[in-house]
Parts: structure tokens; C-alpha cells; sequence
């Protein structure tokens, strides 16, 4: 079918990479380099000037491109709108996640709809909050759920719900005694942070320069969980929210301290791309996701 011919071509051409494009397609390499031959050969033209490297589309390709983009949206368009005739919600939806929505949140969710529309196709991309304001900026994500809020005038922004984050370091902490303590006792610590591009990062580079607190050395990870078992480890403290280290604290691995006069808090939060035409399944996912979550907190 001419459809996933396209389908094909645009993700590789999005991925500028034959394998990477397979992976998300779930085909073979070999599979993806039929449909792109197949192509050429349709069109009497070469798409695709490919390297070791990378692929860069050639002329013809970006003419084809930029058609093939539209006649895709078309086609969902059709599709959903001779299912909506059936009352049925159906099509392809492809969600982004940052970490803690991704890892700890967001598969109840996902298993609540696909129990409810079970013909909507759905591909989970979990990556740092940069990386999914990317995704749906680029149009490779429909929806993104992120830590934090995005200032980009091409996206719409949608509160989601709160999350509450809180200080943790070991059980053998110098502090970890101590029912509360104020802001400046953690000052000269050893900090335990996530990447830059992180929402989890970017919250504790707030707290650390709002409090005016001296760092005296700190360790970066790329994962919640490597933070959380540095922590545990006694390697240094650290800002997480409470819906990753719930399990920790209930069997007593690490401790919170908390900050007096301190209400530890970000918003999660919806986005999707201004300029694009919102899907049926896209809508009925975002209002699924805010009837279920409306501004819950993590307490």
C-alpha cells in the first residue's frame, strides 16, 4: 500500500537513519530499504542520498516529502472520520513522556485507554523534558507530558496535575536524624543531579540558587534510578519527586528531609503543537489524561 510506503519514507527522512527508522516502524532493515526502492522506482527519481552516517533527502525528496507529510494527515483524517460514523475512536497516536510521567504515571493511563479504544495504535517515547518539547515541536510526537512548562510560542501548554518533590539523602546522613531542617543546613552538600535538559534538573538548579546554597561538589546521572541508589548509597543528596522514590521511603532505604517553610512543588504539563490539527485520538487521549489527573497532587 502507497500509505506505508510514505510512512516509511517520512520516518526515515525524520530519522535520517535507515535503522533507527526500522526500530520505530518495527521492520527489518531490509524491509524499510524495499519500501524506499520501491519508491524511487514509482517515482522514477532517488529520494534518499544515503551515507554511512546519515540520509539527506535529494531534491525530489523534498519535494515528496513535504507532500507525503500532508497526504498522511489526510489519510488519518479520512480514516477517523469514517470511523466516527461507527462511533469509534481509532488511528495511530504517538505520545512523549519525560521520565517520572513516563516510568511511573503515565502506563496506568495508557492501559485505562487502550481498554477503552482498543483500535487506537499508541508508541510510548520516553526521553528528558528538552527532548519531547523537541518531539512535538518537530511533529514526530502528536502529545507530550512534561515536567514543567514550555515558554515555546508554537505550542499549546495544558496544566496537568502537581508534583510534589522532595530533598532525600541515606539513613546515615548527618541530617537524616532531624524531623525538619531549614534551607541554609544544606549548604556544602554533596548534590546528586540529573542531565541537563531534565525537569528534574532544571527544578533543583531553582531550589539550590533561590536558597543561595554552596555546592561542594556534585555527581550527574542521566536516570532517576541511578540518582535514587547514589543517594541510597550515601554518595550525596538529592531532589526528586515523590513518585519515584515512594517505594524507597516506604522500605526505608532513604529518607526525606524536609524543609521547613517549604512546599516543594512543579507542575506537570500537557503540549502539543499550535500549528497542527489535533487528531480525534489525540483529543479523546488529552481529555482521558485531564478527567483522570486533574490537578492531583503526589502528597
Amino acid at each position: 500500500m502507497i500509505v506505508d510506503a510514505l510512512r516509511v519514507f517520512v520516518t526515515v527522512t525524520e530519522q535520517s537513519h535507515f535503522s533507527k527508522a526500522a526500530k520505530l516502524l518495527n521492520l527489518s532493515q531490509p524491509g524499510v530499504s524495499l519500501h524506499i526502492r520501491n519508491l524511487e522506482n514509482e517515482f522514477g527519481a532517488k529520494l534518499l542520498n544515503r551515507s554511512s552516517k546519515q540520509v539527506r533527502l535529494t531534491e525530489a525528496g523534498e519535494i515528496l516529502y513535504k507532500r507525503a507529510k500532508q497526504m498522511l494527515l489526510l489519510y488519518e483524517e479520512a480514516k477517523e472520520a469514517i470511523h466516527v460514523l461507527q462511533d469509534e475512536v481509532t488511528g495511530s497516536l504517538q505520545i512523549g513522556a519525560s521520565f517520572t510521567i513516563g516510568e511511573y504515571i503515565l502506563p496506568k493511563r495508557l492501559a485505562e485507554f487502550a481498554h477503552q479504544y482498543p483500535q487506537v495504535d499508541m508508541q510510548v517515547t520516553i526521553g528528558n523534558t528538552e527532548e519531547i518539547i523537541h518531539g512535538v515541536r518537530s511533529g514526530t510526537l502528536d502529545i507530550g507530558i512534561i515536567e514543567g512548562e514550555s515558554h515555546a510560542t508554537d505550542l499549546d501548554v495544558t496544566p496537568y496535575m502537581k508534583d510534589r518533590m522532595i530533598v532525600i539523602a541515606s539513613n546515615d546522613h548527618p541530617l537524616s536524624s532531624n524531623r525538619v531542617i531549614e534551607a541554609s543546613n544544606l549548604q556544602q552538600q554533596v548534590w546528586i543531579l540529573r542531565e541537563d535538559g531534565s525537569g528534574t534538573r532544571a527544578f533543583s538548579n531553582h531550589f539550590i540558587k533561590e536558597h543561595n546554597l554552596d555546592v561542594k561538589r556534585s555527581y550527574i546521572f542521566n536516570s532517576s534510578q541511578g540518582v535514587k541508589e547514589a543517594v541510597a548509597s550515601g554518595l550525596g543528596i538529592a531532589i526528586l519527586s515523590r513518585w519515584v522514590v515512594r517505594k524507597e521511603l516506604e522500605r526505608g532505604e532513604i529518607v526525606e528531609l524536609r524543609i521547613k517553610h517549604n512546599k516543594l512543588e512543579r507542575e506537570f504539563t500537557i503540549i502539543l503543537h499550535r500549528d497542527r490539527s489535533v487528531t480525534m485520538a489525540v483529543d479523546v487521549f488529552m481529555k482521558s489524561l485531564l478527567a483522570a489527573n486533574a490537578y492531583l497532587t503526589t502528597d
